[in-house]
């Protein structure tokens, strides 16, 4: 079973104004996030966007361009107007790459889809990485998951879970935001109301949890490295590059 890659791509950012398009190493940072995607085994990969800018610097470096509704509100909502523009059937396979990943391992991209692909039971999967700072494991801002035997979720939470998680004994899971979908699903998820666990938490995925859907969670294959949200980030990656160039 094939899949497609939806990257959204937004001009708006509060801390990085027009961040799609900042350039990295000679190249704008969403050209890099399409390259990466490029080199996974997706059959296909689209950038979607509603902002003309965005637009016409896709083109020119060769990708092909969804122009979605200005109105949505989430990356998901825009992955799944694509899925319809594109024709896409209920049983086809969506991965969602964020923009701002221009050093997400293509390994990993392949290894969402394919736990997606390998588990009728769920409509999701998504990955993790076993977080090392005790620092982090308290850190609002890192997105911690707690998953079963078979390996589905069982609650993601800015939260430290489980209590009294320890980096020593490397039972406390960072969640990767790359995300595999059924269309089915992306279908259903854009018609659910915002729940209120999903607003608590600022955790979109907790929608999905709420109504039943299944998501798979895996330790990821490779280390990612992380995306840019900030200059400091933005200055990172770049001397990434530069020193794996020298």
């Amino acid at each position: 079973m094939s899949f497609s890659v939806v990257i959204p791509a937004r001009f708006a950012a509060t801390r990085l104004p027009g961040k799609p398009l900042l350039d990295i190493a000679g190249k704008p940072m969403l050209q890099r996030t399409y390259e990466q995607a490029l080199a996974s085994r997706a059959d296909r990969v689209v950038i979607a966007t509603d902002d003309e800018r965005i637009e016409e610097v896709a083109q020119g470096f060769g990708a092909t361009v969804c122009m979605t509704k200005s109105s949505h509100v989430s990356g998901t909502d825009r992955i799944q107007e694509v899925s319809c523009q594109l024709g896409m059937s209920e049983s086809d396979l969506v991965v969602n790459v964020q923009a701002d990943e221009p050093l997400i391992p293509p390994s990993v991209i392949n290894q969402v889809a394919d736990n997606l692909k390998q588990d009728s039971e769920v409509g999701i999967a998504t990955l993790c990485e076993t977080i090392t700072s005790q620092e982090e494991i308290v850190d609002s801002n890192s997105v911690k998951v707690v998953f079963d035997h078979r390996c589905h979720a069982l609650y993601f939470s800015r939260a430290t879970i489980p209590w009294q998680g320890s980096a020593s004994a490397k039972n406390c899971y960072r969640h990767i935001g790359i995300y595999a979908y059924r269309v089915a699903v992306l279908n259903q998820f854009v018609e659910w109301p915002v729940c209120e666990l999903e607003v608590t938490e600022k955790l979109e995925q907790l929608r999905a949890l709420y109504n039943g859907v299944g998501i798979h969670v895996a330790v990821s294959s490779e280390s990612i490295p992380p995306g840019v949200d900030t200059e400091r980030d933005l200055e990172l990656v770049r001397a990434h590059l530069k020193a794996s160039k020298a």
